[in-house]
């Protein structure tokens, strides 16, 4: 696939994607998120991908933020479309069958924060730098960030730093637990590797209803133990519990496909 605004390949049933807009700081404009949303829909469809990989071009930015210049003259219908269209691409992050890491390389502010919020795992280089500072423009985060912030670190963390538009560096946000480690610029995409290469080994049918079984429990109107009892029960029709039951009584690996 080729792409204006974002880098795609694939190596190893890993995808990886690259926000490429370097001059931009690699902010989200409308067409980016339009080549996001293919991007994201061809690994669901791809058997053959197990892990996507999200990050920024160059060393400065992973996304700061939404392209400001493009909505700043926006009504509130065009405002309404376009949380929408955000909306639409980061529950298709946040909802994808196979396990999503955010590599974040430097500014990941606004819309950036709110793509990482949406992926399963972050990582982060040491430069990196995470805020939702919208309410300086007179506006607040539109694309999930009020919500999957407060779920991540907690409703009392998440109003200080959405109402104060604090910016915090990478050790403050894993202390937060807002990302999962921390990595040199040189080792984060290798980190991020040998974290997908740990999945890649284990049953996709079993990961794809850990991640609704987990996501469940964090919406309004889904009870998340029920879910986990059904997804569990799922797994128990399926062959990848056949192949994980039988390689742990032959003490050989599983050979899921």
């Amino acid at each position: 696939m080729e792409f204006e605004n974002i880098l795609f390949e694939s190596k190893e049933n890993i995808s990886f994607i690259t926000i490429n807009r370097p001059r931009q700081l690699n902010a989200l404009n409308i067409k980016t998120i339009k080549e996001l949303i293919t991007a994201v829909k061809h690994v669901e469809s791809d058997d053959n991908i197990k892990c996507v990989i999200f990050t920024g071009s160059e060393n400065k930015a992973f996304i700061a933020g939404a392209d400001i210049k493009e909505f700043s003259e926006y009504n509130s219908l065009q405002a309404t479309e376009m949380a929408e269209n955000g909306h639409s691409l980061f529950n298709q992050i946040e909802n994808l069958s196979k396990p999503a890491i955010a590599a974040i390389n430097g500014f990941a502010l606004g819309g950036g924060l709110e793509l990482a919020l949406a992926c399963h795992i972050r990582i982060a280089s040491p430069n990196a730098k995470m805020g939702l500072p919208e309410v300086s423009l007179g506006v607040i985060p539109g694309y999930g960030g009020t919500q999957r912030l407060s779920h991540l670190i907690g409703k009392g963390r998440a109003m200080e730093m959405i109402l104060t538009t604090q910016i915090v560096e990478a050790n403050k946000a894993l202390e937060m637990g807002l990302i999962n480690n921390i990595y040199s610029q040189d080792d984060l995409i290798s980190a991020c590797i040998k974290i997908a290469e740990k999945i890649k080994r284990n049953s996709p049918f079993a990961i794809k209803n850990a991640i609704k079984s987990i996501n469940d429990g964090y919406k309004y109107d889904i009870d998340g133990y029920s879910s986990e009892i059904q997804m569990f029960s799922k797994c128990f029709s399926s062959a990848d519990f056949k192949e994980g039951v039988s390689a742990f009584i032959e003490k050989r690996k599983p050979n899921f496909n």
